[in-house]
């Protein structure tokens, strides 16, 4: 095994197990943000492999979606993007809400879903103007929303408030038969926090926990990810999004505990993992 390989091996870190042992044994724990900063502070900045690269699926497009959220994209790149997902069959096209028609229309009849985000990039929308843009998004053709929490009542410790925000944009968007990823903006956030509001999604009934806008000054971290998973446990999805652009940076985050990836090099990814033919799958 190369020293590049070790190195890597490395990075993908999990928490603890006395940051498991606690979280397991604490079911107040997201409620409780003294509780949460002890299970922080007796372990989260030790680290144990739990994943391996061999865990990585092979069919590795299934697990990623093609997004596209600059405000400058036109009508013909979000054609391009959905014509992508539809040849290299990736999970979802991820688009803004005013492209959510035009891109499940280009993607009907294929397997690829069209996924909108909501409250993007801040978040900061009330819950009923987030409700009202699912059920909008729903009817445009989504069947993925991808929701920006309200970061700044996560801050102020109004729980109840992020609890319900989330709830109002699960609730709408179980109605029409449409899954909910819960964007938590990693980087703006304490371990603290980010534990915080990995439970209250969970609570919410989510149904994946997200990394990052990729409009927020950072991106999905090894660390956060195995954050994330350690805290909602094997049953909901996470998904890493912000920074990924290479087959390397999708293995350790897969390795970690991802299970969805959001990327807007998909395609190069891709390629690369098809052209390699080194065994790997890469």
């Amino acid at each position: 095994m190369t020293d590049e390989i070790l190195e890597r091996e490395v990075l993908i870190e999990v928490i603890t197990r006395e940051v498991l042992a606690a979280i397991a044994e604490d079911s107040d724990i997201c409620s409780n943000p003294e509780a949460v900063r002890r299970v922080v502070a007796n372990g989260a900045d030790r680290v144990a492999f739990h994943g391996a690269a061999a865990e990585v699926p092979l069919d590795l497009a299934k697990h990623i979606d093609h997004t596209l959220l600059k405000p400058e994209a036109t009508a013909a790149d979000i054609d391009m993007l959905a014509d992508e997902a539809r040849e290299f069959g990736f999970a979802s096209v991820c688009v803004n809400p005013a492209w959510v028609k035009r891109a499940a229309e280009r993607l009907r009849g294929s397997d690829v879903m069209t996924c909108a985000v909501i409250g993007f990039p801040f978040g900061a929308n009330t819950p009923e103007i987030k409700a009202m843009e699912t059920r909008r998004a729903l009817r445009d053709g989504a069947r993925e929303v991808d929701m920006v929490l309200n970061i700044g009542a996560l801050k102020s410790g109004d729980y109840d408030l992020v609890r319900t925000d989330i709830e109002k944009v699960v609730d709408s968007a179980h109605e029409g038969g449409a899954i909910v990823k819960v964007i938590l903006e990693t980087a703006k956030l304490t371990d603290e926090e980010k534990v915080i509001a990995s439970g209250i999604a969970k609570e919410a009934k989510a149904d994946y926990v997200k990394t990052s806008t990729g409009f927020g000054g950072g991106g999905a971290t090894v660390f956060d990810v195995a954050l994330l998973r350690e805290t909602i446990g094997p049953d909901m999805g996470v998904k890493a999004s912000g920074g990924v652009h290479t087959a390397e940076d999708v293995e350790d985050l897969i390795a970690a505990g991802a299970t969805r990836i959001g990327a807007s090099a998909g395609v190069q990814i891709v390629s690369k993992v098809e052209g390699d033919g080194d065994g790997q799958g890469y």
